[in-house]
């Protein structure tokens, strides 16, 4: 009877044996979950200021546009993405063929990576940014080459070097970063496209360059080959929950996503709740005011507990603790036990700080009254 267990055993682990790259990857995800926190917590969050999300909501229009369209939920969405890609079109005055709908920058980036990147592949990144684009880079065999931040900033001159030294395949760069939340003036990236290795390819993640300012865009040619662009909807827009971005780029590049792409991954609630909010600009301008003020608020919040928050052109303000990281994580659990949901950077130095989403008033006033009593737990 052992002897059966044993050989069953032995036909199910070879039967659901995994492929080499995956099956020396750790099983981690790159964030946890803020329900995931409420369930260990036992209770839910008072305040939810820790994904970036934009409480200030979506347009009415975008809400109103979502609830017709779950009438038709039994259809796919059209797998192309027709009106939501010649709205962006129009929008960014590009060709449509400049421009690719998919699963939010996430499902965009995974989408890349598989396009551009083999086992063995050099990805150059600034050490602390974006996890999620890390996690698909070693998903497919890709090599992570990371360079320090400088001033709390990614510091394009050390991804160029990098690149050149390694001999990169493609270089990741947020503009405005995140987790910082600092901006890099758009000359300063188009000079860094010019001085990247022939062959490599930059990957511009601008999620949140809605909120910053003019001279953080790039006037980069939308068909320079050299370089590809994400946005989403889930940052001024308020579309989190919907996951849908979109990407532009050479037609060459844009067309080759629909090699691999989940043609239907994009559900037809989305498609509609993005192209309503996209056409509701006036909403747009009010939620950039509220997410200024929100900032304003944080800093201020920051400044009354002896913390310094740091520049911010995003929807989420860093505060600086002036300690370390273990400080800095005792201070985010302690934050959660208050009720309050927050995140922080991963890698010193930036680990002395902890990431404040903006929000509306009663949230930030929760966080106001818990972080002075957060900090006495220290």
């Amino acid at each position: 009877m052992r002897q059966g267990l044993k050989s069953g055993m032995a036909w199910v682990m070879d039967t659901l044996r995994l492929a080499p790259i995956p099956a020396n990857l750790p099983a981690t995800v790159p964030f946890v979950g803020p329900e995931t926190l409420q369930r260990r917590l036992g209770q839910p969050f008072a305040a939810r200021l820790g994904a970036n999300e934009n409480g200030f909501g979506p347009s009415p229009r975008a809400v109103a546009a979502m609830q017709a369209a779950v009438l038709d939920i039994w259809q796919y969405g059209d797998a192309t993405s027709h009106d939501l890609t010649q709205a962006l079109a129009a929008h960014l005055d590009l060709p449509a063929d400049h421009i690719t709908v998919g699963e939010g920058v996430d499902g965009l980036l995974g989408n890349l990576v598989r396009l551009m990147i083999a086992p063995g592949d050099v990805v150059v990144t600034s050490d602390g940014a974006y996890p999620t684009f890390n996690y698909h880079v070693t998903g497919f065999g890709g090599v992570l080459h990371k360079v320090p931040y400088r001033d709390d900033a990614e510091d394009p001159a050390a991804l160029t070097r990098a690149a050149h030294e390694n001999g990169a395949r493609m270089v990741y760069l947020a503009n405005p970063d995140n987790p910082m939340g600092s901006w890099i003036r758009g000359t300063d990236i188009a000079a860094m496209l010019d001085d990247l290795p022939p062959g490599c390819l930059l990957v511009l993640d601008e999620a949140y360059l809605e909120f910053a300012p003019a001279g953080a865009i790039s006037q980069i040619a939308p068909d320079d080959p050299r370089v590809i662009r994400m946005r989403t909807f889930s940052k001024a827009y308020g579309l989190a929950g919907a996951r849908i971005g979109y990407a532009t780029g050479h037609p060459q590049l844009i067309a080759a996503f629909d090699r691999v792409r989940n043609h239907f991954g994009v559900n037809r609630i989305a498609q509609a709740g993005a192209l309503a909010a996209l056409q509701d600009q006036d909403w747009l301008a009010r939620t950039l005011a509220q997410v200024a003020q929100a900032r304003t608020r944080i800093a201020a919040i920051a400044t009354d507990n002896g913390l310094t928050a740091l520049p911010s052109a995003t929807n989420f303000v860093a505060i600086d603790t002036g300690r370390d990281g273990p400080f800095a994580r005792a201070l985010v659990e302690a934050l959660e036990a208050e009720g309050v949901f927050i995140r922080m950077p991963g890698t010193a130095p930036l680990n002395r700080c902890i990431r404040v989403s903006c929000a509306p008033p009663p949230e930030l006033e929760v966080f106001a009254a818990a972080l002075p009593k957060a900090l006495l737990r220290l």
